[in-house]
């Protein structure tokens, strides 16, 4: 009865394949509708697009790496390739000149020239300096304008002492192998982009447990000046001193710190970021922000598991406001979302770590 009040009202309007339930339970702004773009595709995490289209998508705990293909062009993949299997949770992936690249937690591997060899993919290392802690050691990679690749690597610890191999995001330069950090102080991110109008760098990052249901906030973050320090362990969104690392702490020391841009609700762990890019979204759209939170696993009511979407002015989240919901139902988990990607006609693909299932979002434009 609700859905139909919204449908009605054009508060809430979406196109599903009635014969998936699941889908239907997902909820979309008026004119968009939401399709699977692949399903059984066991935990689904980044996911990178290829010049001919070939989708591409890691994993974390399956340790495979695929390669999806839609033959007919009709949103819907048509064959599901695994180019490799029992990797160290292969959570990141990217694409450059052809070639695809996968971050492991110790390493970053490569299948040149990849759209060629989807018959027989073979991989190279590239780099095999990182730490090997999986704790937080899961990776999500981008290519930044330089040429160069962002590598994060989390804290191997909920809450632990600084030091310089982790709790940063990276920049690897593939020809010198040199890594040059371009933000400290990060306890966990799992997802960043760049500002296509800008070109800064944003990410999120998943702030500390076992502090309450409410405290510390997550964080979206912009990155100003290269090595700046986001406060971890000391300081947590900005505002909250750590019980342990922050008591000796004075309110001048955390304003020595980047606070976030953006401040979330505690444990929605915001994970893959992106800015829309493409055209085929209604106009207001455009160069949104949007975040994948993926969902609370420590409070006693769950929070998160949703996409949201921010609108940024003049390097300024103005406002923060729901795109996809619906993967919770009451405390019954029914998705995660985690990354983003897009089509070359601008539809949006979506990955969904617990479903296993890629979604693919459209604008109607009637």
């Amino acid at each position: 009865m609700l859905r139909n009040i919204l449908l009605a009202t054009g508060l809430i309007c979406a196109t599903f394949s009635q014969a998936d339930e699941q889908l239907k339970r997902l909820n979309l702004p008026a004119g968009y509708e939401i399709n699977y773009f692949a399903k059984n595709v066991e935990n689904a995490r980044q996911l990178a697009v290829s010049k001919s289209g070939v989708v591409y998508a890691g994993s974390r705990r399956a340790g495979n790496v695929y390669a999806l293909i839609d033959n007919n062009q009709d949103g819907i993949a048509d064959r599901k390739i695994v180019l490799a299997q029992g990797l160290n949770m292969p959570s990141g992936l990217a694409l450059k000149d052809g070639d695809l690249y996968v971050g492991e937690v110790h390493r970053i591997i490569r299948f040149k020239n990849i759209d060629k060899q989807l018959s027989k993919p073979n991989y190279e290392v590239v780099f095999d300096k990182l730490p090997s802690e999986r704790h937080h050691g899961w990776k999500f990679i981008r290519f930044n304008d330089e040429g160069e690749l962002l590598i994060p690597v989390g804290v191997p610890c909920n809450v632990c002492a600084e030091d310089a191999q982790f709790g940063r995001i990276f920049s690897l330069n593939l020809q010198t192998k040199q890594l040059t950090t371009i933000a400290q102080g990060v306890r966990n991110s799992v997802g960043f982009d760049i500002n296509p109008q800008s070109g800064v760098l944003w990410f999120s990052d998943n702030g500390r447990d076992m502090m309450g249901d409410d405290i510390p906030p997550d964080e979206i973050n912009r990155v100003s000046l290269n090595g700046e320090h986001f406060g971890f362990p000391y300081v947590h969104g900005g505002s909250v001193l750590d019980p342990e690392y922050g008591k000796d702490k004075t309110l001048a020391d955390m304003q020595k710190y980047t606070a976030p841009k953006l401040a979330l609700q505690a444990h929605v762990a915001p994970l893959g970021i992106h800015f829309y890019r493409g055209k085929q979204f209604a106009k207001n759209m455009h160069n949104k922000l949007l975040v994948a939170e993926h969902g609370s696993w420590n409070r006693s009511t769950k929070v998160g598991y949703r996409v949201m979407m921010a609108t940024i002015k003049e390097g300024e989240i103005t406002a923060y406001e729901p795109f996809i919901t619906g993967f919770l139902d009451k405390e019954q988990t029914l998705g995660r979302p985690v990354a983003f990607a897009e089509l070359a006609d601008g539809s949006l693909l979506v990955s969904d770590d617990f479903a296993n299932a890629i979604y693919r979002v459209r604008y109607n434009k009637k």
